[in-house]
């Protein structure tokens, strides 16, 4: 992106007007909000959400409360566009890379997945992030997806419509029989063995919210490198990874991690704006997908409609940003998310997430009915807690604990449990609440 579209930009600016190019735009909202806290204390980052005191809240992975940089940033966002939407999204948009909102959005992002500002997409949300993906990949007749019987609705409903329009094959594998008994050597011998000649893409999720494990992506990465090693660049294996439920709770610097597409919403532990999200993939992996719903990202595409040819040169991130307005008060405030966990740092809100909800399985674990089905081990978990009381339906747990002020939630699974899950914006002694209620259900 070098020039506006229609070259608006070379038109002359009307008096007044120049607070609104990004750079004036960038620099009136980091004006109007508030400067980013210290957060080197877990009471002050409490405080940055505006979560009710009437509940203790264990569901936060679900959809997040906006903390006070995201809401400023939103706020001053809005503000601009509606003191002046056009001049706003026109040259918030359509400007030069260096001034494009969306790439200082993409920067912020880049800075804590470790990768590079054009290796990523912006999309609304996961369900997206993965359609985009297995929707754009060119699989044919006789190629093989091969995804776990523990994924979410998101990823198999989006390799479903793939493989129907390709002819390509659907296969699941199961990579363990009990989560909370699962082993790293268990998990990459089935992924090992699951694997055929026909198999072109392997799905998977980092942290399910089934059963709250957490895969070993990394070890996994190795293993599909493994099955590579003697395939063309054709036949290779592609690892997608449902990434949502990591990202903003493990330290992990996702850009090495191994994945050849991880896809993410960024509205649940990154504490991003409400329907946010991404696609990272390095630029060779790009290459390969074909997009799927039209870009307003990139001026290769626009220029090449403009000029009635096809667009030249590789696939790229920007192509496969969906275009069309969006709510982009949410879309650049991403940023304010991103630079408040480089504030606080990955190692230590993993450190904090891990330490919460060890505590909760810990205390689970003393409950003669309550059985855990989430791993023990803090390598094969993260922040979600799976378990079931005996006795009770997952959802009438859920009801219970409601009436005891404890926001709990069920897996939404054909086989579900109760699940508890502790952010930042909990305690050690809200733990230690929720862990009382779920006690007294026994």
């Amino acid at each position: 992106m070098t020039l506006s579209r229609r070259a608006l930009l070379a038109a002359p600016l009307a008096a007044g007007t120049t607070a609104l190019l990004p750079q004036g735009l960038l620099a009136a909202v980091a004006a109007k909000s508030s400067p980013l806290p210290a957060l080197d204390d877990w009471t002050q980052v409490r405080r940055q959400f505006r979560l009710t005191a009437d509940y203790r809240h264990f569901a936060g992975f679900f959809i997040v409360s906006h903390p006070t940089p995201v809401r400023d940033s939103i706020d001053a966002f809005r503000a601009a566009l509606d003191e002046n939407p056009f001049f706003t999204v026109e040259r918030g948009m359509f400007e030069s890379e260096e001034h494009n909102l969306q790439m200082a959005v993409c920067k912020d992002i880049a800075a804590y997945l470790g990768g590079k500002p054009g290796e990523i997409a912006l999309t609304p949300n996961t369900t997206t992030s993965l359609a985009l993906v297995y929707l754009g990949l060119p699989l044919k007749a006789g190629d093989e997806v091969l995804v776990t019987t523990h994924d979410h609705y998101a990823q198999h409903e989006s390799i479903r419509l793939a493989t129907e329009r390709s002819g390509a094959s659907v296969r699941r594998i199961t990579l363990f029989d009990d989560a909370a008994s699962a082993t790293v050597d268990g998990i990459l011998t089935r992924i090992r063995a699951g694997i055929r000649p026909a198999t072109r893409v392997l799905g998977l999720t980092w942290v399910h919210s089934a059963s709250g494990i957490r895969l070993p992506v990394r070890e996994i990465a190795k293993v599909v490198a493994e099955a590579n090693r003697e395939r063309s660049d054709a036949d290779r294996v592609l690892l997608v990874v449902d990434g949502v439920h990591g990202i903003g709770a493990v330290d992990e610097t996702i850009a090495e991690m191994g994945a050849d597409y991880f896809c993410a919403g960024t509205h649940k532990w990154m504490f991003a704006p409400r329907g946010t999200g991404i696609v990272w993939a390095p630029a060779a992996n790009w290459a390969r997908l074909r997009p799927t719903i039209p870009s307003f990202s990139s001026l290769e595409v626009y220029q090449a409609w403009e000029q009635g040819r096809a667009p030249s040169g590789p696939n790229s991130a920007d192509r496969v940003s969906p275009g069309g307005f969006l709510a982009y008060e949410h879309q650049w405030a991403m940023g304010a998310a991103f630079r408040m966990h480089q504030a606080m740092g990955r190692a230590r809100v993993a450190a904090r997430v891990a330490e919460l909800n060890t505590r909760i399985k810990q205390g689970l674990k003393k409950m003669p009915k309550v059985k855990q089905h989430t791993p023990m081990d803090a390598a094969l978990s993260a922040g979600i807690c799976c378990f079931e009381v005996e006795g009770m339906k997952p959802a009438d747990v859920v009801k219970a604990l409601l009436a005891r002020k404890i926001i709990a939630s069920t897996s939404p699974y054909a086989v579900t449990y109760a699940r508890l899950s502790a952010g930042l914006m909990n305690t050690p002694e809200e733990v230690d609440e929720a862990l009382a209620a779920v006690r007294a259900l026994g």
